[in-house]
């Protein structure tokens, strides 16, 4: 049966996640005077990462709430007792600088443009609704997407098989004629397989390239590669001529 439809991942697979958090927390240090205790922005970076990480899974574990994993990954990364508030401020001037960097990838308005007429499309991203629908506004790609699903609205999370169903059920599709594309090997790549969807890998830098992919996902280095995957008689970009 052929894909009728792809469901995407957000962040470091439509837009410059990477790029833009490095970018945002670079600025924010710098303005709330918290690069001195830092060698590098890179190891601000890495640190905010660490606790970022560790408080998702705190949250995707149903310990806390999703505000809450916010205000702690403030508190944890400053080493501060703060209020409620306080921890809400930081963040929101955090974010002031984060959003300021957003950018979608060169290659995402292409092939967007290109499986427009042959493929419905969704989204399935583990953060809240909240976030992914302004991000989605902000970059001009929202009304692209039939559907957004988020993990803090779902109640369940990549790569749990109930968030990739949760999706089909959206579209009203089988698991088998819908496509999922994300940045993730593990969380995006062999969770959606494993839940019978198309697992499409995209590994940008080639990174984990050498190690090979998890089984099931099909590993593109570019959007540029999803359409001839798809089998889309199109050029990439370009409708096709030749018809």
């Amino acid at each position: 049966m052929s894909i009728r439809a792809v469901v995407w991942d957000v962040d470091d697979t439509l837009f410059d996640y990477t790029s833009a958090d490095r970018e945002g927390m670079h600025a924010h240090l710098l303005a709330e005077g918290l690069m001195a205790g830092y060698g590098s922005v890179e190891e601000a970076l890495a640190r905010w990462r660490e606790i970022t990480d560790l408080q998702w899974a705190r949250f995707a574990a149903g310990e806390v709430d999703f505000v809450t994993q916010r205000r702690d990954r403030t508190r944890v990364f400053l080493d501060r007792d703060l209020t409620d508030t306080e921890a809400d401020d930081w963040f929101d001037r955090y974010l002031a600088h984060y959003e300021a960097a957003w950018a979608l990838f060169p290659d995402v308005l292409p092939v967007l443009d290109a499986l427009a007429a042959s493929h419905r499309h969704a989204v399935l991203s583990n953060s809240s609704l909240t976030v992914q629908d302004r991000k989605l506004r902000v970059l001009g790609v929202h009304d692209r997407f039939e559907a957004i699903l988020c993990a803090a609205e779902l109640g369940v999370s990549k790569p749990e098989a109930g968030a990739f169903l949760a999706a089909c059920e959206a579209l009203g599709l089988p698991p088998h004629q819908v496509a999922y594309v994300g940045d993730h090997p593990e969380i995006d790549g062999r969770g959606a397989a494993d839940a019978g969807l198309l697992s499409v890998w995209i590994d940008r830098d080639g990174a984990r390239a050498t190690a090979g992919p998890p089984a099931g996902p099909r590993r593109i280095a570019s959007l540029s590669e999803l359409p001839a995957l798809l089998g889309v008689d199109t050029r990439f970009g370009a409708p096709s001529t030749f018809r």
